[in-house]
């Protein structure tokens, strides 16, 4: 008497992991979301003057755990009491007049390909999770993993949720969401362009960077992964650029407070 077939395993999903910020979008999207909430007077010059000290001391320095944090505490606090509607219909005024023009036709292509392939592809990045959803829809992918700051009614209340979505937390936030959507990780992808970004890379079968810095570059060649390179012939201006522009975004922020101070004072004088 012939058996009857067991139930069907459902087959595993394969998925592509993007990090965004120089791998999708050149240069930092909170940066540019950052510079509208200021225009919108979200924080103040001095606000700005901080986070500027903050580049700097990374620059020379080097990246730490305590300054990540000081540097979240402080920009959840900026946005509590602030309407996540609101804040969101900014993030779409960003894209469509900064971010959109800034995406690396490379990377678009390539994600392009997975989707074709019936792949998912998912964007991983410690930008707020309302910014990566909208990036995620605007380039058709099937979602965005990112920092999610705690909101009640609609409004932020100034806490994060969990971690931010950066290092290690994105290697756990990828692992959750494999086992959470059945993606089989040893047959996908995962794209970076920092050393930020290797725990995740190393979650799949397949890690490639992507528009490479200095030390993932060298890791990449030591351990053989593939790399794409998207900037062309601007990629030798961009890595010795970096640097510059940083130190030059600190200029531009005491500019504004000492244009700042110049008309407080011109305003005081008047009234004389």
């Amino acid at each position: 008497m012939p058996t009857s077939p067991g139930p069907e395993v459902p087959a595993r999903r394969t998925a592509a992991f993007f990090d965004v910020d120089n791998t999708v979008i050149r240069g930092a999207s909170a940066f540019h979301l950052a510079r509208a909430l200021y225009q919108r007077e979200f924080f103040s010059t001095a606000d700005l003057v901080r986070f500027a000290v903050h580049q700097t001391r990374y620059l020379l320095l080097g990246e730490s755990k305590a300054q990540i944090d000081r540097i979240r505490s402080r920009a959840l606090s900026l946005i509590a009491g602030r309407s996540v509607a609101e804040v969101t219909a900014i993030g779409e005024e960003v894209y469509d007049t900064v971010l959109s023009l800034r995406i690396y036709p490379g990377t678009r292509r390539l994600i392009d390909e997975h989707l074709a392939a019936g792949n998912q592809v998912w964007l991983v990045s410690a930008t707020p999770v309302e910014i990566g959803d909208l990036i995620a829809r605007r380039l058709g992918t099937t979602g965005a993993l990112g920092t999610i700051a705690e909101h009640e009614g609609g409004y932020y209340t100034g806490r994060l949720v969990g971690d931010m979505m950066h290092g290690r937390a994105k290697a756990a936030g990828v692992r959750e969401l494999a086992e959470r959507e059945g993606i089989d990780l040893d047959a996908s992808y995962a794209y970076g362009d920092s050393l930020n970004d290797v725990t995740m890379m190393q979650e799949v079968g397949h890690p490639c960077p992507i528009n490479p810095d200095a030390r993932l570059r060298r890791h990449a060649q030591d351990v053989g992964w593939p790399i794409r390179e998207f900037r062309g012939r601007r990629r030798r201006v961009a890595r010795s650029s970096v640097r510059t522009a940083s130190w030059a975004g600190a200029a531009w922020a005491g500019a504004l407070v000492l244009r700042s101070v110049r008309r407080a004072v011109d305003r005081r004088i008047s009234r004389l």
